[in-house]
């Protein structure tokens, strides 16, 4: 059989292993307005596996490969929001191992369907938990690594190679593709690994002249925030309350960042609605987070300067959350198309000065839950934070409810008599299609505004208004 020479065909592979990287930068044009200085995006989805993480992937299995810690035969094991499942899952396909992949349950529907794709066993637990919790997606993990005969737990997140990847691959790349003009880098932030490595690279090859800037969703704690729960999958650092010891990633040196852009869920979508739709860029949700603080940077800049800014992953692994309305909708956030008919916005009027509903906290004993109750039948039961924050539909345990707590005893934790979580509109959703979700619904609603809880409204008088047209 003769084999395509691939010293002297570009282009030609022994493996799809060989395949990753060398992905394209492109120009941003219209949603860039009147910015002078170019901003390129690099397209990480157009690795074989379609995101940045299968750089990692790639240098991480090959390291423990030759490190003797992943043997023929084994089985690779991670913790991932999806992506760097997906690439460790093909790359383990393409060399004859097993993989098994925990994810939270955050991740999009899509990305579990292509982690089954490969041939990946699929874990899913629940997301939010402390650190110390058994049921921690990392947790889950590594038990399951230690009890596979042959397990090997890849851990991106203090995994040497994470970083390593990148600074022998995605700098040089960058820097040869703006034959050494870049100015400006900007990656969100997640293991930190993509950030650090490019990073580094490019700060020593250009002899400290590129800044690095990270991208960061509004509430992550990388870059201030208190680590609540937000709507963009694969970037930041949550910090749930009950945490003992928060431990960032190995593979995020944070010497390497100039500075940090806080990006609000909002604004990342508005952002990849319009990328798609201007620039024929369908990006996953982080790319709309690091994007949006890219353009941030330029508009400080000069012409020449550039800009690069990571882009990694596809708009496919999130058909059914940021490009789907009812999702959108049901969360408060701006649809893809204009809503057609009355939304429950218009019913409720301006909600900008909106109060957060009242709430009971998750601390608070079944006595205390009766305190706040006193004029309510029902509220719901936030999950407690240092830092006074408006109330997030995520991170809501449930429904604290008078009926319920009536007999239980005074010093119970309210938390161990909850009902479920009050049902959800959205602000920018049709009256007609939260009626219609809600139609079993009796008593208080919780009404959403870019993912907020912002206020309550009865249910009957969403089923009043659709009953009147």
């Amino acid at each position: 059989m003769t084999y395509l020479d691939r010293q002297t065909v570009p282009g030609v592979y022994d493996s799809v292993v060989d395949a990753i990287g060398g992905t394209p930068l492109v120009r941003l044009n219209r949603v860039a307005g009147d910015i002078t200085a170019p901003v390129y995006v690099k397209l990480e989805y157009l690795n074989p596996g379609a995101s940045v993480k299968d750089r990692a992937a790639r240098a991480m299995l090959l390291a423990a490969e030759a490190a003797g810690d992943l043997a023929p035969g084994g089985t690779v094991v991670e913790a991932t929001s999806g992506n760097t499942g997906v690439g460790l899952a093909a790359i383990a396909a393409a060399r004859g191992y097993r993989s098994v992949v925990v994810v939270p349950d955050k991740s999009s529907a899509e990305k579990i369907a292509l982690l089954r794709a490969y041939g990946a066993e699929v874990h899913v637990t629940a997301g939010g938990r402390p650190v110390e919790h058994p049921e921690h997606i990392r947790n889950v993990a590594l038990r399951l690594a230690a009890q596979i005969p042959g397990g090997w737990f890849a851990g991106q997140y203090d995994n040497p190679a994470n970083p390593e990847a990148h600074r022998t691959t995605t700098g040089p790349e960058i820097w040869t593709q703006t034959g050494g003009r870049i100015t400006h880098f900007v990656a969100g932030i997640g293991t930190g690994g993509t950030i650090t490595g490019t990073g580094e690279y490019l700060k020593e090859v250009s002899g400290g002249t590129v800044q690095v800037i990270g991208a960061d969703p509004d509430a992550s704690v990388y870059g201030g925030g208190d680590g609540r729960a937000w709507y963009i999958e694969s970037v930041g650092h949550y910090l749930h309350p009950e945490t003992v010891e928060d431990h960032w990633p190995d593979s995020y040196h944070t010497e390497i960042v100039d500075r940090l852009e806080r990006v609000t869920d909002v604004e990342s979508l508005v952002l990849l609605h319009r990328l798609a739709r201007e620039e024929g860029l369908l990006l996953g949700g982080s790319s709309g987070t690091a994007i949006a603080a890219a353009l941030r940077v330029a508009r400080t800049l000069e012409a020449s300067d550039i800009v690069v800014v990571i882009a990694p992953d596809s708009g496919r692994s999130y058909l059914s959350k940021y490009f789907d309305d009812a999702w959108l909708g049901r969360l408060g956030f701006p649809l893809v198309s204009p809503a057609s008919g009355q939304t429950v916005g218009d019913v409720l009027g301006d909600l900008s000065d909106a109060a957060s509903p009242r709430t009971v906290p998750s601390q608070a004993t079944v006595a205390e839950a009766r305190i706040h109750l006193s004029a309510a039948a029902a509220l719901p039961v936030l999950l407690q934070r240092k830092i006074s924050q408006p109330v997030v539909v995520a991170e809501i345990l449930g429904t604290a409810r008078a009926a319920t707590l009536a007999d239980a005893p005074d010093d119970d934790p309210v938390t161990a008599h909850l009902d479920p979580p009050l049902p959800v509109v959205g602000i920018t959703e049709t009256v007609a299609d939260a009626a219609a979700r809600i139609a079993d619904q009796s008593g208080p609603v919780l009404v959403s505004e870019f993912g907020r809880a912002v206020t309550l409204i009865d249910a009957a008088v969403i089923a009043e208004v659709v009953t009147r047209r």
